[in-house]
């Protein structure tokens, strides 16, 4: 059954009654601002689990259906990127009515409007043969090589096309840190776990505990090794260093 124009043009213009209406998907207040948002750059430092690859990957195929073109995935690893591209294609799949695809393998779709959904691992040699992109959404951003975002760059610079990354922290070093502290012209959006509603107390505690003694087991291996440095007068890399001590 074809659907209605009318409901249609409604879900053109608001994603969020497109993925309640036709991916039965229930968004977090934040996954409904994120959705939402017009905004040519954006940055969500998310917590595992929280919702994020599914909203994400929500906002390429609502730009695929809605303002076709070349959507690029891309992750640190291609098997990651095509985890990504999994959950877009699932949606797509999912839709009723069907949507025409012209073209559909593990890495890549076409659709018969005219957009093309990619997932990509983060090596720039990749990128070559692409151009002029309406989304790119990064995922595990942090962890995604700077010479892969100085690559990206460019090509957004010339489509005017937007840039999603999503990661969850990878310590103070890189661009989506610095992005993070300093970028100009991005939206932010940072969920923890206590506010992700599917994360229950209960398992956060847990795992508080879990860290907690864990860092009690790293500062006793470090008081030995520094005990060994003495006696032993041995060069031993400091971890201290690394943990910020």
């Amino acid at each position: 059954m074809p659907l209605d124009l009318a409901l249609d043009l409604a879900h053109a213009l608001d994603p969020v009654a497109f993925v309640q209406d036709r991916l039965k998907f229930e968004p977090d207040p934040w996954q409904a601002r994120l959705l939402r948002s017009g905004a040519p750059w954006i940055l969500l430092n998310c917590c595992r689990q929280s919702g994020k690859s599914t909203t994400t990957a929500a906002v390429a195929l609502h730009t695929a259906l809605y303002d076709p073109g070349l959507i690029l995935l891309v992750s640190p690893s291609l098997r990651q990127s095509k985890e990504l591209f999994a959950k877009v294609t699932g949606f797509l799949k999912d839709l009723e009515p069907a949507e025409v695809l012209e073209e559909d393998n593990k890495s890549c779709c076409a659709l018969a409007n005219g957009a093309r959904l990619v997932s990509l691992p983060g090596d720039p040699d990749t990128l070559r043969g692409y151009s002029a992109p309406k989304l790119i959404v990064k995922d595990e951003a942090a962890f995604v090589s700077d010479a892969m975002q100085a690559a990206l760059d460019p090509m957004l610079a010339v489509s005017k096309g937007r840039l999603i990354e999503m990661s969850s922290p990878n310590g103070k070093r890189g661009h989506f840190y610095e992005n993070w502290q300093h970028g100009v012209g991005v939206e932010r959006i940072k969920i923890i776990g206590r506010e992700c509603p599917r994360i229950g107390a209960e398992f956060l505690e847990t795992m508080r505990q879990k860290l907690e003694i864990g860092a009690d087991a790293v500062r006793a291996r470090i008081r030995r090794r520094v005990h060994r440095r003495g006696e032993l007068s041995l060069f031993i890399r400091d971890d201290r260093a690394r943990l910020g001590q």
